[in-house]
């Protein structure tokens, strides 16, 4: 019978010295009306650790060709173009038979119809074009990497102010306590972790909850969630956050 061994092999100089695996930048289409802010966006983001802008498009027509040729990891998506707004854009390109890339709505106006409806057609969140760079390009960081982005007092201000005429109505008789609960707190900005340690519970159980409200709401993701959550009233504007 030969012993197995169950030592844990010690580590070479080799293995101490070895580099960490290279992470891919994430690549960046830029669709936007206006040439100057396109320039600009370009410029700033190319400057940006991990990122490459891989094209510019300037209509919601040209963001769908381009992201279809380029294959973009991230979409930074005006929603006021010509030809095809940015909504209609997001809808195609999530529509598509092939891996669509994320899309991230960047917009001037904090109060925007235009912005609610992108986030409802299945855009992962939005950025304000007075963001300072690095935050944008954060944000561009955070939505490749799967996440969503909640800003909850601009989102609130924005389904407030102009609510989404939408048959959306909150199921409230399909969800449970604990996943309203789930729902009040990502309205709030909270991540995962943040809300497993809130409610002492482990990270996969809120996992759980997050994935049986999506499905629940028909939420094409969290922001889209959170955005029924305001428009149904489960969350009221004076709810903090």
């Amino acid at each position: 019978m030969i012993a197995s061994d169950t030592s844990t092999p010690a580590l070479t100089s080799a293995d101490v010295n070895a580099p960490a695996p290279a992470v891919a930048p994430v690549a960046v289409l830029i669709a936007d009306d206006d040439a100057v802010t396109r320039s600009g966006l370009r410029v700033l983001l190319s400057a940006q650790p991990g990122i490459v802008v891989v094209g510019e498009a300037a209509d919601g027509v040209e963001a769908v060709e381009e992201a279809q040729r380029l294959r973009p990891d991230v979409v930074l998506m005006d929603v006021r173009m010509p030809r095809l707004n940015g909504i209609e854009a997001t809808r195609r390109l999530l529509a598509g038979p092939e891996a669509a890339p994320k899309v991230v709505v960047i917009t001037t106006f904090e109060n925007d119809g235009y912005v609610t409806a992108a986030l409802s057609a299945g855009a992962c969140g939005f950025v304000l074009k007075r963001f300072p760079v690095p935050k944008i390009a954060e944000a561009v960081r955070v939505v490749a990497a799967g996440e969503a982005i909640v800003f909850p007092a601009a989102l609130r201000q924005m389904v407030t102010a102009r609510p989404l005429n939408s048959a959306e109505a909150l199921p409230r008789a399909a969800l449970t306590d604990r996943e309203e609960e789930v729902l009040r707190l990502m309205a709030t900005g909270l991540s995962n972790p943040e809300i497993a340690a809130s409610f002492g519970v482990g990270l996969e159980t809120v996992k759980t909850h997050v994935g049986n409200v999506l499905t629940k709401l028909g939420a094409q993701n969290r922001t889209h969630a959170v955005v029924i959550a305001y428009e149904s009233g489960l969350v009221v504007p004076g709810f903090p956050g």
